[in-house]
């Protein structure tokens, strides 16, 4: 398997050199040079197997001759040998014909635990045979930082620093990240928004003497191992719905689109999926752009479901891509322009292949809550902000009810409790093992958003730790 940057400039590259590269040096997005193929057939025999079984079926393909099956099947079991959920992502019905995937069984209470807890014994593994140590550096709307913290920690030939949005991320989200006793763990609360930081660990990637003098690498879903885990839980629902003899629908709430982007990626691999549903919050750029054809940027706003406050979706160039039949010309003029002008608008031919598998729905905070009070009153599940959004999507533009509407539930309601208390009049608890989570002291680096900054401090902080190990 090979793989091809969104730009097509960069160098076609082995999976194990797209894990450690992250982001492609023309600063586009890696994706598969083309698409793993299963048939109706093959899906249909996946159905008696464990989440790890069918994990292994569906990474195989992607990481091609670069891990041995023996080694890939002993990564994955480790991955998901700590999660709370037997079945890892339970899939509960929670009305007619309608379902709702929980992922946020793992370490840290969030979806990113489905790639993340696979993608720190991933990295172990390909560093450990090739003796090189990497900087991870990473940017956060609030889960993604816990998550990657959590897989990364501890780990000899791994350096992390996570950028988060001061002041934007829930209590929980921010003890998750900053309590970790961890020497190779560091959390700076950047001055600004989600957006600010990935643009700032994007201006990281971009300066090549850093980038190659660190060894950066990413664990946001710029990095394509992050989406190629996320596609199994995809199968894996589908499969309990009945797939692949019927047809499935997903709603997804998601402001980076890397979630939804991974729901795309199994139905170019022969999942039979009828419909995509994008929930947006009041930060509705997705929404927009399924509805005009024009993305366009018109600030961050902040909600009750920090995690989707985004307006610059790094994850959409990979699906741009496809719908510009993997012209990468294209795709560069069209986010270059983006940049440049803060918008760009795409050609009706475009925007029609686009919406005959995807849409998009907007809820305000009020919307939000009410959902959250209306699951609970109806079906007994209390859901967080966020998996609120994606029921509320479902619901609101499911095209068939015949068809399965797999709704996806991305993070425990205690990583939200003030929202979830004001919505349902429930006060969310954290479990057992985070019980002392507010008692924890606090780690964290307070940051002005400037690229100088942020390179200087990562400089001094390896050279410290450097120094610290070579002394002790």
């Amino acid at each position: 398997m090979k793989y091809v940057s969104t730009r097509g400039k960069a160098p076609v590259l082995e999976f194990d050199d797209v894990l450690l590269s992250g982001l492609a040096r023309d600063g586009g997005l890696y994706v598969p040079e083309s698409w793993p193929q299963f048939s109706a057939d093959q899906i249909r025999s996946f159905k008696d197997l464990n989440y790890q079984e069918l994990a292994l079926e569906i990474m195989t393909p992607f990481v091609g001759a670069t891990i041995t099956p023996d080694d890939l099947k002993h990564i994955i079991g480790n991955a998901y040998s700590n999660f709370d959920a037997d079945e890892i992502a339970p899939l509960k019905k929670i009305g007619d014909n309608e379902y709702l995937l929980e992922l946020f069984h793992g370490p840290t209470l969030a979806f990113k635990d489905m790639a993340m807890q696979f993608l720190g014994p991933m990295f172990d593994h390909v560093l450990k045979a090739r003796g090189q140590r990497v900087t991870i550096v990473g940017a956060t709307s609030g889960d993604t930082g816990s998550a990657a913290i959590e897989a990364c920690r501890d780990r000899d030939a791994i350096d992390i620093f996570i950028l988060y949005p001061d002041g934007r991320v829930s209590d929980v989200q921010r003890r998750q990240m900053t309590t970790v006793d961890a020497s190779n763990v560091h959390c700076i609360a950047l001055d600004g928004t989600f957006d600010d930081c990935q643009d700032m660990l994007k201006a990281m990637f971009n300066d090549q003497p850093f980038r190659d003098h660190y060894n950066l690498s990413a664990v946001n879903s710029i990095n394509w191992a992050r989406i190629m885990a996320q596609v199994v839980y995809y199968f894996w629902a589908a499969l309990k719905a009945g797939a692949p003899d019927k047809d499935v629908a997903f709603a997804v709430p998601t402001g980076n689109f890397g979630n939804v982007f991974a729901g795309y990626a199994a139905s170019r691999m022969g999942l039979a999926v009828s419909q995509f549903v994008i929930g947006s919050n009041s930060n509705d750029i997705l929404t927009r752009f399924f509805e005009t054809g024009i993305m366009k940027m018109d600030g961050v706003h902040p909600t009750i479901s920090p995690s989707m406050d985004i307006q610059v979706s790094s994850n959409f160039e990979r699906l741009l891509f496809e719908l510009c039949h993997r012209d990468g010309e294209k795709v560069t003029a069209l986010i270059d322009g983006f940049r440049k002008d803060g918008s760009f608008t795409v050609d009706g031919a475009l925007i029609e292949r686009a919406r005959n598998l995807f849409e998009g729905a907007r809820f305000n905070d009020d919307e939000t809550m009410s959902m959250i009070k209306t699951v609970l009153t109806d079906c007994g599940e209390l859901l967080d902000p966020h998996s609120a959004v994606g029921v509320a999507a479902g619901r609101a533009k499911r095209r068939d009810p015949s068809v399965a509407m797999i709704e996806l539930a991305t993070a425990h309601p205690a990583k939200f409790p003030d929202a979830v208390e004001k919505a349902s009049g429930v006060h969310p608890e954290l479990p057992n093992r985070l019980a002392d989570l507010h008692e924890r002291p606090e780690q964290v680096d307070h940051l002005a958003n400037d690229l100088a900054t942020v390179q200087d401090f990562i400089c001094e902080t390896l050279a410290d730790h450097n120094q610290g190990e070579a002394s002790a």
